[in-house]
């Protein structure tokens, strides 16, 4: 039986700019590898240029992830129905369908519908502080740890299908190494590492701060030039830049892998870094 994938994250872009080597990897190993995307990115901002032929960000940022699915080999790309919530003070955390204003265990529910369908052995999502501590991102964090959880529960949600565990659950991880050098090489360059992204809205500093451990470290080296394809489908959102610029030269001189934390099944005593999220599961 072919073994499955499920990613559950937050926003166009999400699927190709973090994990898209793994996805891609394991879909060249002959995988099935499947998206759960929360909302369509719609309060990511982009200028008027990407704009065009489209009559909207969200229906823009959705044609962009459905041609990053084709490079990354998805099978199935789903949507939960959410409206992007935006970063902290944004008016777009305001709008009444924003992610962030909808109840974990409602998010949980339609996600947990998504697993017992697919029924994938491995499900990824972000880390605790969502990476780069998007309201978003933390938001589908906590919904996808309550629904892996439940998900052999008939009675959490019972409408959403017969009851499934899948093996394991992993959060992607930055190896805070990376943030480090990140943050030493931007002033070099004449850039803050605190304003950081596309809107200036990311702390590296802040955020280099914050470990979590790496159990599952994945070589990426050979599938780079599908991710570097399927990033920059989303142009947008600067997924030319992005693999050209600072963040690609890093990768490019540290080596390029995807780190991740094992959740599900809990990780105990010494533990020895793998590189295949079924070691051991």
């Amino acid at each position: 039986m072919t073994k499955k994938i499920l990613a559950v994250l937050a926003h166009p872009d999400d699927e190709s700019f973090g994990l898209g080597g793994t996805l891609a990897l394991y879909k060249q190993r002959g995988y099935e590898t499947y998206y759960v995307c929360a909302t369509r990115g719609e309060a990511g901002s982009a200028d008027p240029e990407f704009l065009q032929g489209y009559k909207d960000t969200a229906e823009m940022r959705t044609d962009e992830l459905m041609r990053a699915a084709k490079e990354l080999g998805l099978k199935e790309v789903h949507f939960l129905g959410y409206r992007d919530s935006g970063m902290p003070g944004m008016e777009a955390n305001n709008h009444p369908d924003a992610q962030i204003n909808h109840p974990i265990e409602e998010v949980a529910g339609k996600v947990v519908k998504h697993i017992r369908t697919i029924k994938p052995d491995v499900v990824i999502t972000f880390d605790p502080i969502g990476g780069y501590k998007h309201p978003d991102h933390i938001h589908i964090h906590r919904a996808t740890v309550m629904a892996f959880a439940n998900a052999d529960d008939p009675n959490f949600h019972p409408e959403a299908g017969t009851p499934f565990k899948p093996k394991a659950l992993y959060f992607q991880v930055f190896p805070r190494w990376f943030l480090r050098v990140m943050t030493r090489l931007m002033p070099l360059l004449g850039k803050d590492p605190t304003k950081w992204g596309r809107n200036g809205d990311i702390n590296l500093k802040e955020l280099a701060e914050v470990d979590f451990p790496v159990h599952v470290r994945i070589p990426t080296r050979s599938v780079s030039e599908m991710k570097r394809k399927a990033s920059e489908q989303h142009a947008s959102q600067g997924g030319i830049q992005m693999r050209r610029g600072l963040m690609g030269f890093v990768s490019r001189v540290f080596g390029e892998r995807e780190d991740f934390m094992r959740a599900y099944p809990p990780v105990e005593g010494d533990f020895k870094r793998v590189k295949d999220l079924f070691d051991g599961v």
